[in-house]
């Protein structure tokens, strides 16, 4: 792994949690064919966002973008900014989402980085919430996924049916179901965050 922010126990713990999604569904699933080259090398940055305000992750999602946009992508392709004590409401956290591409574009990053999202409840809209494509974008916990634009742009040359991901992974999680998506195991306990030992 690239680098991980929050080594105490809830951190280390969210990391395994998030890896074990991303190696079981994101990966095991093929959800995103451009998953397990990165990860396997090693340019995945797992951070860990600190602190329940909105500010406090704004602060955090400056500082990742800042260092993604500086590191070699030879060493950190990817950053994977989580919330595991905070953003619990997913409505909440879509809000946050534009925020977050406002905070890129005032950096003037646009079109260099590129923000994705997932969260243990994500819904599509006109989706119910146990529609099971909804499990495309749910993760363990709120993440905000930092990519480089150039990646993906090398990405899609290698992949030129990227367009159809999206089907193809609805198709898969409707062939898999509920029961199905159960048995990967790759939910998560209620993190304590009452300490600071993250």
């Amino acid at each position: 792994m690239a680098g991980l922010i929050g080594e105490g126990e809830l951190g280390a713990r969210v990391v395994q949690d998030m890896a074990r999604w991303l190696e079981r569904a994101v990966i095991g699933l093929n959800l995103c064919p451009f998953a397990k080259s990165v990860y396997v090398k090693g340019q995945v940055h797992w951070a860990i966002g600190h602190g329940l305000s909105k500010q406090d992750l704004e602060d955090a999602l400056v500082r990742e973008i800042e260092a993604l946009v500086a590191a070699s992508p030879a060493e950190r392709d990817t950053t994977l900014l989580v919330v595991p004590c905070g953003m619990d409401d997913f409505f909440e956290f879509n809000l946050f989402l534009a925020d977050a591409n406002r905070v890129l574009k005032r950096m003037g990053l646009s079109g260099v980085v590129q923000i994705a999202s997932f969260h243990p409840k994500f819904q599509f809209a006109g989706t119910s919430v146990d529609d099971i494509g909804n499990f495309t974008n749910r993760a363990p916990y709120p993440t905000l996924h930092l990519l480089r634009e150039s990646s993906i742009a090398r990405a899609v040359e290698v992949f030129p049916d990227a367009e159809r991901i999206f089907g193809n992974n609805i198709e898969t999680l409707q062939r898999l179901g509920h029961a199905g998506w159960d048995k990967l195991g790759v939910g998560r306990e209620k993190p304590d965050c009452s300490g600071e030992d993250a």
